[in-house]
């Protein structure tokens, strides 16, 4: 999938402190980096109190003296609360250091349970957009579609979808700016969002689109931005998807293929191996202001 256009800047000067906004960065940590970085954390901390039970001498009974093994074990069973009994503090200072291990283990514990819980518990979608856009005729008009399913077997609940055009242009004073255009589709909304869902956008006189061609958009770093936005039926709350379609993505001249058919009993189901294929189809680029086909082929 094409990265968002807001992945692809970045914005010099600003904090990117290792530890700014810790928290939105390990939420949105793959579950693997998460649970890795949790239990280096966790290893590291446990040597870190092991070289403290070391640093006071022979503190903890039964252990043998100067073993990091045996120091490194203790202090696991001390953070964990496990309290096997072999090995227990037998001094001032262990018993001190116990007691300072103990209170970060806890609060360790409410911070790594608060994150796991909270990236668990986020609503996701599970929407499946076409890895291209095409633009055929369609009800006699040329027409910008894509299309897009819900993977999961439930609804989402009065989505709605929003087509963007972001470009880049230079104001009369000369002053280049990325600009947000949006395209109007012929149905933003739908009642339940369950199969199969194909966005249009008419290129007509009334369109941004409207007399651009391929090497246009490439000269303006043209991309189009959807948005979907519902409420899940499962979760009860609401879930968001995105995918942006450079020009490199845009096929004129090509509509989806049939992904859609009945079953005997009358079941509809959905082919999703050929979801993302495209057909030739006939294009009136004159409608759109392209009187010549080659103006959208990109050299």
């Amino acid at each position: 999938m094409a990265r968002s256009p807001f992945e692809q800047v970045g914005a010099v000067g600003a904090s990117s402190g290792a530890l700014d906004d810790l928290y939105h960065r390990l939420v949105n940590q793959s579950w693997g980096v998460l649970l890795l970085g949790i239990g280096l954390v966790y290893l590291l901390l446990n040597a870190v109190f092991a070289s403290a039970y070391l640093a006071g001498g022979d503190c903890i009974a039964n252990a043998r003296a100067g073993s990091f093994s045996d120091a490194y074990n203790f202090s696991i069973q001390t953070m964990a609360g496990i309290g096997y009994g072999a090995m227990t503090p037998k001094t001032p200072y262990a018993n001190v250091l116990v007691a300072v291990e103990s209170m970060v283990s806890l609060l360790g514990l409410a911070v790594a349970t608060g994150i796991i819980f909270a990236k668990f518990a986020r609503p996701t979608s599970k929407v499946l957009f076409s890895d291209v856009a095409v633009v055929s005729q369609r009800d006699g008009k040329p027409t910008l579609m894509f299309r897009a399913s819900n993977q999961r077997s439930n609804f989402i609940v009065h989505p709605r979808v929003t087509m963007s055009l972001f470009t880049t242009e230079k104001t009369v004073e000369g002053e280049t700016i990325r600009r947000i255009i949006d395209l109007q589709l012929v149905r933003d909304t739908t009642p339940f969002f369950a199969l199969t869902w194909t966005v249009s956008h008419v290129i007509d006189e009334s369109s941004p689109l409207y007399g651009s061609t391929i090497k246009d958009l490439e000269a303006h770093k043209s991309s189009v931005v959807i948005s979907l936005m519902g409420h899940d039926s499962s979760y009860g709350q609401s879930v968001h998807a995105q995918q942006v379609y450079p020009t490199s993505q845009i096929l004129y001249g090509r509509r989806f293929a049939d992904v859609l058919s009945a079953g005997s009993n009358g079941e509809i189901t959905v082919d999703l191996k050929r979801f993302h294929d495209t057909i030739e189809w006939p294009l009136d680029y004159g409608m759109m202001g392209c009187p010549d086909a080659a103006d959208q082929s990109v050299d």
